[in-house]
């Protein structure tokens, strides 16, 4: 990362399918934002019911717990705002419904920058199959983004409400097979660790999880000169 590239939002907005996922693809970044002031709100668009093999474990139970870890989670790279959008985990959709909630959210909060998943990833590294959800989430997110919450005539209840229409310019797409920006966490990276370490529901081995993230966040910082990295495919609107 160059430090005179890196941008300085005064707001960004996470769009992300399940709890735990802002955390993997982006804490170590949040966390250098809300270090110099910027506000950074999560947006989790499942309501995580469907993440356990526990074979005691219920939906609503499991909805509770995860909303809860992702609350603690936010705190360790201090953010303070986590909206929960409710939706079926493992058959969210791009609807119009979810882009219409996606678009007031951009519009109420204006965020100048939106980090959100690719959603031309359908296989990985050839060894993980991309989740549905973060397919169908970032895809509205990215309609939502453009044209959606541009154009004043999409939804115009919002305007109604008071909400104008908003541009956002700068994009980072989460696990992307087209990385082409990256961000040196290693300032930080205890910060990740310590987010990811909230979600035990996820996770049988919190240390193994931690082996596995500066594992991975090395190998990804092999693109510059750092000891841990996190990268993104940076989309900027013209």
């Amino acid at each position: 990362m160059d430090s005179n590239n890196f941008p300085q939002p005064e707001r960004v907005l996470v769009i992300s399918a399940h709890p735990d996922d802002p955390d993997f693809g982006a804490a170590g970044t949040v966390a250098l934002w809300t270090a110099q002031g910027t506000e950074v709100i999560y947006v989790i668009a499942t309501d995580g019911s469907k993440g356990s093999s526990d074979p005691e474990m219920t939906g609503e139970r499991l909805v509770e717990m995860r909303q809860a870890e992702q609350r603690a989670a936010a705190a360790e790279v201090g953010v303070k705002d986590v909206l929960f959008l409710g939706y079926p985990d493992g058959a969210t959709k791009n609807t119009e419904e979810l882009r219409r909630d996606l678009v007031r959210l951009i519009r109420q909060h204006k965020p100048d920058l939106v980090i959100t998943h690719d959603p031309t990833v359908r296989i990985r590294a050839n060894n993980y199959l991309n989740h549905n959800d973060h397919r169908a989430v970032g895809d509205a997110a990215l309609d939502a983004i453009f044209p959606l919450a541009r154009d004043r005539l999409n939804f115009p209840e919002h305007e109604a409400d008071g909400l104008e229409p908003h541009k956002v310019l700068d994009i980072f797409l989460t696990f992307s097979e087209e990385a082409n920006y990256w961000v040196d966490i290693s300032s930080v990276m205890d910060r990740k660790v310590k987010a990811l370490r909230q979600h035990v529901s996820q996770f049988e081995d919190l240390d193994e999880l931690e082996k596995y993230l500066r594992e991975r966040t090395r190998k990804v910082a092999q693109h510059m000169s750092a000891e841990y990295a996190e990268s993104f495919r940076r989309v900027q609107i013209n």
